[in-house]
């Protein structure tokens, strides 16, 4: 995935407000990049815009060789189906569906049939096998969102896009999905974006890149946590 001066504003005129002011990264195959920065810093305008849930006011994004500002919302959304797996804080699974069936609801949507060896082998892997017939309301919050990472990788995808995965999730937990997610990249060869505030999570990235004002001002490799805080705190000062 390659992005390119990116820019987002939003309103027009005196009160305009400038969320991204020229963001470019490159993420690589295989690779676990975070993106950090204060509130208010551009961090959840450029994951949308990655996605392509919003359209960035100038610059491009191009997804496994397609460049996606400029498709239709029709194209769009088949390149999301096809290319891009979501996890979020909340876990977003539907209640009525059990824990396979939400993993499976992407190829369902598609119309496409699962590969059960596949299926089985994640399942194990994301460690949900033996609560794969329970539904959301009967699993721990853990267990939700192994499924919700499960079923952003059942299809794939050339990228997962992760939005505070852990700030939902207490401390041990979500040590534990962190884990699962530093496996994915590894064992899988999945491409992973996490938006985090969390200095912990920073530290499982093979690339930190930290936002302020809307723009990329520093970039660590496989840092620590205490330097992930170090730079934070010059941020917020």
């Amino acid at each position: 995935m390659v992005a390119r001066e990116l820019t987002r504003r939003y309103g027009e005129g005196p009160t305009a407000v400038e969320a991204l002011r020229g963001v470019s990264l490159e993420v690589t195959p295989g690779e676990l990049v975070a993106i950090m920065g204060p509130s208010g810093s551009g961090k959840s305008t450029l994951m949308h815009s990655l996605a392509g849930l919003d359209r960035p006011t100038t610059g491009t994004v191009d997804i496994a060789g397609t460049e996606i500002t400029s498709l239709s919302d029709a194209k769009l959304t088949l390149l999301r189906r096809k290319h891009i797996g979501f996890v979020f804080q909340f876990f977003n699974l539907l209640p009525m569906l059990t824990a396979e069936e939400n993993v499976l609801l992407p190829e369902t949507i598609a119309g496409t049939r699962p590969d059960r060896a596949w299926l089985d082998d994640l399942l194990t892997r994301t460690g949900i096998a033996d609560r794969r017939s329970h539904r959301p309301s009967e699993l721990s919050g853990g267990q939700q969102q192994r499924v919700a990472i499960a079923r952003a990788l059942v299809t794939r995808p050339t990228i997962v896009l992760a939005d505070e995965p852990t700030g939902n999730l207490d401390s041990k937990t979500g040590g534990e999905i962190l884990d699962l997610m530093r496996a994915s990249a590894d064992d899988f060869g999945q491409t992973i974006v996490m938006v985090t505030h969390e200095a912990r999570a920073a530290s499982i990235a093979d690339r930190i890149l930290f936002l302020a004002d809307g723009l990329i001002v520093k970039q660590l490799t496989e840092a620590t946590s205490a330097e992930v805080l170090d730079v934070m705190a010059t941020l917020q000062s």
